[in-house]
């Protein structure tokens, strides 16, 4: 058991990706595309593309941020507005001053797409960003028409490694991990300073004991797709299978040999996943 290694190691993959990556827009930090919008204790950034119905984009924690839909948003785009929001305290969001929940997460997000749109959107969220989309779609029904969950736990325990495997993100941990990515990320970040307070406050978001109630999820009315590769680390199998049931309209997708990060590891299973859905 000491020598299995931690889920943040299947996070290296997308991490050198996303730092070396020398895309034709750039994702998260486009002027052409960028906006904020003032939820009250943070400006939250948040990019436009496309016209047409609305979707939602709402990516991962910490190693997560707009930049990891570079081969999702060109797609969307051609018949679709994206919203791409960006997590307080992730790429050009404003950290705050309010504790990090779920929830919280939900309210940015409604705030965002409100300051957009009047419209009903689709969300698509990939791990803490299905979470987010969770608690968005059950606190405001009317709002979320279709949600799309990848990777996206219901609680810490339906991970393959345990919190005490996985051990606390600490800063100094971080720069041994990858140092490369703490020094673009504190570079677009507008308060590079309380990168440690980042830190701080995303531990307890990830160890509360649950992400968001079974009742909750069994309460939501609109079709959502629940999708994870077969081996996630932070998403067992049968806890996929079984969150899927609990929604009223949930369907399932499982991509085959791939862990956390399906969007990199087989981007055109995800994609045949995605578009029945939508359309």
């Amino acid at each position: 058991m000491k020598n299995r290694p931690t889920a943040f190691a299947f996070l290296l993959l997308l991490l050198a990706h996303l730092v070396n990556a020398q895309t034709t827009i750039p994702y998260g930090n486009n002027p052409q595309a960028g906006h904020y919008y003032n939820v009250g204790d943070a400006k939250i950034y948040y990019e436009l593309y496309g016209k047409g119905k609305p979707i939602v984009l709402l990516h991962g924690g910490l190693f997560g941020y707009i930049d990891e839909y570079e081969f999702l948003i060109p797609k969307l785009a051609q018949t679709h507005q994206v919203i791409a929001i960006g997590t307080r305290g992730h790429g050009k969001s404003e950290i705050g001053t309010k504790p990090f929940t779920y929830q919280q997460l939900a309210n940015d997000a409604y705030a965002v797409i409100r300051s957009v749109t009047k419209d009903s959107v689709l969300v698509i969220g990939f791990s803490d960003g299905g979470i987010t989309g969770y608690n968005l779609t059950a606190t405001h029904p009317e709002l979320v028409r279709k949600l799309v969950a990848i990777g996206s736990p219901r609680r810490p325990a339906d991970r393959v490694l345990s919190n005490e495997e996985e051990g606390k993100m600490t800063a100094e941990r971080l720069d041994k991990l990858a140092p490369d990515f703490v020094k673009s990320r504190k570079a677009i970040m507008p308060e590079p300073n309380r990168w440690n307070e980042l830190l701080d406050k995303l531990d307890p978001l990830w160890n509360q004991p649950t992400f968001i109630s079974d009742e909750a999820l069994h309460q939501v009315n609109c079709p959502v797709l629940v999708m994870a590769g077969d081996k996630d680390p932070y998403f067992k199998t049968e806890k996929v299978v079984e969150t899927a049931r609990l929604f009223q309209h949930g369907t399932l997708a499982i991509i085959p040999g791939c862990g956390h990060v399906v969007l990199y590891c087989n981007f055109h299973a995800v994609w045949e996943a995605i578009v029945p859905f939508i359309k």
